[in-house]
């Protein structure tokens, strides 16, 4: 699945470096998660180094994304082919 962040979030910016993919950016309130891009940091981390770093616990699974880790595993190699061909 990919992640989502809750309105629990303080704008504290340490999620956005964070992430690999480039997947979090500032929303018009809190930060986003792009789920086109979030592949729970598989093919990067044992973990996902957003979830890791945030303060407060605001982002869990977001449940309009299921993906299987070997779904997440083909949208790492399919970003980190976009990113090379870039």
């Amino acid at each position: 699945m990919a992640l989502m962040i809750t309105d629990e979030c303080i704008n504290c910016d340490v999620c956005q470096s964070e992430c690999p993919n480039e997947a979090i950016s500032q929303g018009e309130e809190i930060y986003v998660i792009d789920p086109a891009k979030c592949t729970e940091c598989v093919g990067h981390f044992d973990e996902p180094q957003c979830m890791v770093v945030c303060p407060v616990d605001c982002i869990p699974l977001n449940p309009e994304y299921p993906e299987t880790r070997e779904a997440l595993q083909l949208k790492y190699e399919r970003l980190m082919a976009q990113k090379k061909s870039a």
